[in-house]
């Protein structure tokens, strides 16, 4: 028989009990780990749903108008909260306000001008220490930069350390919005004569809004309910006040200064005061998405 007349090799018999067992055995394998996957999500969202429940049982039970129009007042008197949540607007607002546009500033740096450069790893290595450093930290550096030179707390030392914190949310933000601009797009820009700070300005902020601005919101919900780096700066204040060059109320200072009184009265404010910033924290969260979700 010739070569091109013989049959195909043909290759190793199939054991159909082998075959069998190994897809009862991977069978077996993908049931328990997505059984263990759903009890891991269940117990997750059972915490969650329990802490919420409490949260806003106990929450909703202590608000009331005063919370809102009266500042703190000594034990077994009528008072709210309205000096620490003018405190905490003043100081976040401020926070903000600086550390947004640096935030920005750098985050274009890193993406526009310094790709693969030495300085530009170095800067990008530092804004992500920071924005995985435990905030108490900062609050620390804070606290000998500004506090103890200075003679006492304020509120522009609270401030500083919410504005270290929320620059490299901003930083990172920025960078990666920046970055998923395609490149097509800047050598369009740059071949029809426009300068690179015009194309950048102009184009690919512009393209970048969306995510731009959820960073920034998300940066506001987390320095919103920071109060290690406010125990260290800051300090708190259970007068009305507004003063910056003095110590501040806020309402993360008050939380933690009422939750573990002995006077009821104090307990149930800390508890509308919690509600209050989870609220605040939710919704900017579900603004954030809805305004990446425009931006889609």
């Amino acid at each position: 028989m010739s070569a091109t007349t013989m049959p195909p090799a043909l290759g190793p018999v199939k054991d159909q009990a082998v075959a069998a067992a190994l897809g009862r055995r991977r069978k077996a394998a993908d049931r328990l780990v997505r059984l263990l996957s759903y009890a891991a999500t269940l117990i997750g969202l059972v915490f969650l749903a329990s802490i919420l429940l409490t949260l806003f049982y106990k929450g909703f039970g202590a608000m009331n108008l005063s919370v809102f129009t009266e500042v703190t007042k000594p034990p077994g008197s009528e008072g709210g909260l309205l000096n620490a949540i003018v405190g905490s607007l003043i100081q976040v607002a401020l926070a903000t306000a600086i550390g947004t546009p640096i935030g920005m500033l750098v985050g274009t740096f890193l993406a526009e001008y310094a790709k693969g450069s030495a300085f530009g790893n170095l800067v990008r290595f530092v804004s992500d220490i920071l924005l995985s450093a435990p905030s108490i930290l900062i609050g620390l550096f804070v606290y000998q930069l500004l506090v103890l030179p200075f003679g006492g707390f304020s509120g522009w030392a609270g401030v500083a350390a919410l504005t270290i914190i929320i620059i490299p949310i901003v930083v990172r933000t920025t960078e990666d919005m920046l970055t998923l601009i395609p490149n097509t797009l800047r050598e369009a820009v740059i071949g029809l004569g426009a300068p690179k700070w015009k194309m950048i300005v102009l184009i690919c902020w512009r393209a970048a809004t969306s995510g731009i601005i959820t960073g920034i919101l998300l940066g506001i919900a987390r320095i919103a309910g920071e109060t290690a780096p406010l125990l260290f700066t800051s300090l708190g204040n259970n007068a009305w006040s507004t003063n910056l060059n003095g110590p501040l109320p806020s309402l993360p200072i008050t939380i933690y200064s009422y939750a573990g009184s002995p006077f009821q009265d104090w307990i149930e404010l800390a508890w509308a005061g919690a509600l209050l910033i989870t609220l605040a924290v939710l919704l900017l969260n579900i603004l954030a998405r809805s305004v990446l979700g425009r931006g889609k």
